[in-house]
């Protein structure tokens, strides 16, 4: 069953996506506010695939909660909403570890086409992790496993969220070569993604953060300026 955990404190708005996610055939956990979305999530032992977090919430507030949830799961979906003029709040929930944001107000269809889409990705790297997968793609001193979905620095793993691992398994794919952010949008969030390009750029300096010695001074995630991003082994 396609399950979704819902953080919204507005009760009219909680509704609304409730009613929306179920039609659309999803299996829905409610909650008010972040102390409770993280309860649900334990006494679901983990075991939902979307959670949609509001940022402005009472108490935890919505980055909290991100955060809490993606240090216990690399693997869950996590959308933010977000009201369309808090530009930082959206920028800093995907630097929380959240994988997409939708700006209120929204229409149903957009909604549910950005929980399908991100649905449809965590389900893949889960199906993947099952796969017999034997190749390792190597690059200097990185070590990508595809088979456990892995990312190894001399030796080191470094913990990606999925999203983070498909970028970083087309950028092994395609060393030195360059490549937009429309191509990384359309391989890694699907040619149907509804938002915005810069959804790439904050990926991409959240993974700066994780791999690069200097971040600052990125040495294998390259700005190929005008264009998009190349990877360096």
């Amino acid at each position: 069953m396609k399950r979704v955990l819902v953080c919204e404190d507005e009760a009219s708005i909680r509704e609304f996506v409730v009613i929306n996610l179920k039609r659309a055939g999803y299996e829905v956990l409610e909650a008010e506010s972040g102390e409770e979305a993280l309860r649900l999530y334990e006494e679901q032992n983990g075991n939902i695939d979307v959670a949609l977090l509001d940022i402005m919430l009472p108490g935890m507030d919505g980055f909290a909660v991100c955060r809490e949830i993606r240090q216990r799961n690399d693997n869950i979906g996590i959308i933010i909403l977000t009201a369309r003029t808090q530009e930082m709040e959206k920028v800093g929930g995907l630097m929380m570890g959240a994988d997409d944001y939708v700006t209120k107000p929204f229409s149903p269809s957009e909604l549910v086409a950005r929980v399908d889409a991100l649905y449809r990705r965590v389900a893949a790297a889960r199906a993947n992790r099952q796969v017999n997968y034997i190749e390792k793609i190597e690059s200097g001193d990185f070590v990508l496993d595809l088979r456990s979905r892995t990312l190894k620095k001399k030796g080191q793993p470094i913990e990606l969220t999925h999203v983070e691992f498909q970028i970083m398994e087309y950028f092994f794919s395609n060393q030195g070569k360059p490549l937009s952010r429309t191509d990384i949008l359309n391989r890694v969030w699907g040619e149907e993604y509804y938002g915005e390009e810069k959804i790439v750029d904050v990926n991409i300096r959240r993974l700066r953060m994780k791999i690069e010695d200097n971040p600052s001074e990125p040495r294998h995630i390259l700005t190929v300026w005008g264009l998009g991003y190349k990877w360096t082994g």
